[in-house]
């Protein structure tokens, strides 16, 4: 550790972290004011061309819109087809490497000696002071150690052991649902399915869940960094409003801990009782706030998309909803097709630590390179029609949504299960789900999500 590095560290530890961000602020605010660039958006929507018209070399897959426009198909299966390892001299996010095949991205995934997580898994680079330190975006052995700290959450018997509370929150929130007339799916299931485990996930106040998932999406809507349409001012003071609440509960869990309470087997618990984690809020605190903002957007934009894009995926495949009814047993599967289908986070960013070939292209040390995994999920070269959703296709579980090798998410089995009983439970009570009016969809390059879906069900007839 460099000098810079350790005076760095301890400054951090004597100063409350909402004021560091509180502090971060003001620099951040006045750099804008002093450069000029006060308010000025990065991104403005404009209309996507079709991909032939379009010069191979031109193509942009940064682009935040191409998702909510539907253009993202056809741009990916033109690189795959024609420049699968791909480069873009210019962007706003810097020049960078598309990976756009499931094999290739497999390659780079896997070689973590060849290619690194850190500083950011995300394309561009979050706001100066925003760039906190998490164990995603770290190499083995620091990524290791601090992923063997929390690992043990959604080990197979305590998954065992949530699932009964997994289904009877699912049928609270399944029977309060109106029939027969539209609602928003994503804010009714979506979202209230997904801020109900992230709280039991974190020991968080159960009457305050839906702070988790407005801290989730803070964090994923950065314009910087993903093409989000954030303000900057509204992310510095969200995130100094984050990590005093989440400084609290930390607090909170150790005295209640130190009292006699029963640990339990939480997420804080767990960072709390391990060697190289318990320190993190008093001597690495910006590194505690980017572990758990880990923790807050993996536990919710991987389930909470698939969950609308579930649903919107049988609407389009009418076929595939009526072989579903006909026949449950084909739900596990089914959930890890919607997975593929859907691809909530369409990418991860490497770092080039040397130099490297890859399908033919030579990569340099220092080179950004991305992994489109929502790319690799309609390569035609793994999948038979692979725009299609089909619930019973035989390699469904060979997506890479999850990622791969040792960042490989750690609560895929979590998120399915959420998945499987939700498609459980709904089967049972309703007779269909049917999408009213087009979904709107996030503006993001790194989140596929959808932000409002209106559904309207169709309650089982008695027979």
């Amino acid at each position: 550790m460099s000098i810079a590095t350790t005076i760095a560290e301890k400054a951090q530890s004597m100063i409350p972290l909402e004021m560091q961000i509180r502090g971060a602020h003001m620099y951040d605010k006045t750099r804008r004011i002093v450069t000029r660039t006060d308010g000025q958006k990065i991104f403005t929507e404009t209309p996507i061309p079709p991909v032939d018209e379009v010069a191979l070399a031109d193509i942009d897959l940064s682009n935040p819109f191409l998702y909510r426009q539907g253009m993202w198909r056809s741009y990916f299966e033109r690189v795959r087809n024609e420049a699968p390892v791909h480069f873009r001299p210019e962007s706003p996010f810097g020049p960078f490497w598309s990976v756009t095949r499931h094999a290739d991205i497999i390659a780079v995934d896997k070689n973590h000696e060849a290619f690194s997580a850190e500083p950011f898994i995300i394309i561009g680079k979050p706001p100066r002071f925003m760039d906190i330190a998490m164990f995603i975006a770290m190499d083995p052995p620091q990524h290791d150690k601090q992923r063997a700290a929390v690992q043990g959450v959604v080990a197979p018997k305590n998954l065992r052991e949530m699932e009964g509370l997994i289904r009877s929150r699912v049928r609270e929130v399944l029977d309060g649902l109106p029939v027969d007339e539209p609602f928003d799916w994503v804010n009714a299931v979506s979202i209230e399915l997904t801020a109900r485990m992230l709280a039991t996930l974190l020991d968080f106040p159960y009457e305050d869940r839906h702070k988790l998932v407005e801290w989730s999406d803070l964090a994923t809507s950065m314009e910087e960094a993903n093409g989000g349409p954030s303000d900057n001012d509204k992310v510095f003071r969200e995130m100094a409003a984050m990590a005093q609440g989440l400084s609290s509960l930390w607090r909170d869990k150790a005295a209640r801990t130190a009292g006699g309470e029963d640990p339990g087997f939480d997420l804080i618990t767990m960072l709390q009782s391990n060697d190289d984690t318990k320190d993190l809020l008093d001597n690495r605190p910006m590194e505690f706030l980017g572990n758990l903002v880990l923790l807050i957007v993996g536990g919710n934009d991987t389930t909470r998309n698939s969950m609308s894009g579930g649903v919107l995926a049988l609407n389009q495949y009418p076929d595939q909803f009526e072989k579903l009814k006909a026949n449950h047993d084909l739900i596990p599967n089914a959930v890890s097709e919607i997975i593929r289908w859907q691809t909530p986070l369409a990418y991860m960013r490497r770092i080039a630590k040397k130099d490297v070939i890859l399908n033919g292209q030579f990569i340099r040390k220092g080179d950004k390179v991305v992994m489109w995994y929502a790319s690799g999920n309609r390569d035609e070269r793994v999948f038979d029609r692979p725009d299609e959703l089909i619930i019973d296709r035989s390699n469904a579980r060979n997506h890479i949504a999850f990622g791969f090798g040792v960042h490989r998410c750690m609560g895929n089995r979590l998120a399915e299960l959420q998945l499987r009983i939700l498609w459980e439970e709904l089967l049972v009570r309703f007779d269909d789900i049917e999408v009213v009016g087009e979904p709107e969809y996030a503006q993001s390059n790194f989140v596929r999500g959808i932000s409002k879906m209106m559904v309207r069900l169709s309650p089982k007839q008695d027979k």
